[in-house]
């Protein structure tokens, strides 16, 4: 049986934190047309410079010990249809070879990434985790 280095509210919480970070924009948009109530919305939606939240998501993970940042790796994998859940331990292994730079920077140029570890940890529910 496989088994998950974290729980599952962690990896919910990194999904939502993913797609915050995902909804937003990265380009500024320098004259925004002059009517400030449209103008707030825009704002909100653009990455800024004192925007953390990239950086808090991204500390996180590389925060995690290699075991961790494989499984993230895997999962993603395993929710976009890549492996299935009884290959857990060799997607693990995978992620591990192709290792080759950091775990976050990897999942945050995906545009899908909270979508995909959702079904991943769906999936492996479903399969059966410890």
């Amino acid at each position: 049986m496989a088994a998950l280095p974290f729980n599952e509210t962690r990896i919910e919480e990194l999904v939502l934190r993913f797609n915050a970070v995902m909804a937003k924009e990265g380009a500024d948009i320098s004259d925004l047309g002059g009517n400030a109530s449209d103008d707030v919305v825009a704002v909100t939606l653009q990455e800024t410079g004192g925007d953390l939240s990239r950086d808090e998501i991204t500390q996180e993970i590389e925060s995690m010990n290699d075991e961790q940042q494989d499984a993230l790796v895997a999962l993603f994998w395993i929710g976009r249809g890549d492996a299935e859940p009884e290959a857990w331990k060799e997607t693990k292994g995978l992620a591990r070879q192709l290792h080759n730079g950091s775990a976050s920077r990897y999942l945050l140029g995906q545009p899908e990434v909270g979508e995909f570890l959702t079904e991943g940890l769906e999936k492996m529910l479903e399969y059966g985790v410890d």
